[in-house]
């Protein structure tokens, strides 16, 4: 198998994020009291842009540019990207229900904003993402290198997190019988 086919196949747990996070746009289009047509063009020119972005967070945990458990370079990737997709949203939806791109004329107080909304999509991203794709990447493993070895990192960090916590718990149960 090919290593594009590889790194695409590891990249399927984030685009469906991605996918799913923007479609969910078209329902909050919905409840502002927007049309259907106008949801449906918010939910697509949101989901294309946050999948492609989740498939490329897939695709640089398998190149271990990013690690399980690392928060921070999640935290500057969607940083970035957040604001890229929902820039890309807004001008997508205006050109098509209106005719025209119509972007705010505060753009860089909208990007901002974006950034800081970012954070809490990337916590939630990253959470999502923890706990469904190692389960995805078990499936794969056996015929996967790619998806085997971010297993083996997902494994040997969980494994670090038990530790720790025994540790901790083992110190309190110390201190208890100390007093």
């Amino acid at each position: 198998m090919d290593r594009a086919r590889l790194h695409a196949e590891v990249a399927l747990p984030g685009l469906l994020i991605g996918v799913i996070a923007g479609a969910m746009a078209g329902g909050l289009t919905l409840l502002a009291g927007n049309s259907g047509a106008w949801a449906l063009v918010s939910a697509l020119s949101l989901a294309v842009p946050l999948g492609l972005l989740g498939a490329g967070y897939g695709f640089l945990l398998g190149r271990s540019l990013f690690q399980p458990g690392v928060f921070a370079p999640a935290g500057l990737y969607w940083l970035v990207g957040f604001p890229l997709a929902r820039l890309i949203q807004e001008a997508v939806t205006s050109h098509v229900v209106f005719g025209r791109v119509a972007l705010s004329d505060e753009l860089l107080f909208f990007l901002a904003y974006q950034a800081v909304v970012s954070l809490g999509f990337a916590i939630g991203f990253v959470w999502l993402h923890e706990r469904l794709a190692p389960h995805w990447f078990m499936r794969i493993a056996r015929h996967n290198p790619v998806a085997h070895e971010l297993l083996e990192r997902y494994i040997a960090h969980a494994e670090n997190l038990w530790r720790a916590r025994e540790r901790r718990r083992a110190m309190r149960q110390g201190e208890k019988g100390a007093r």
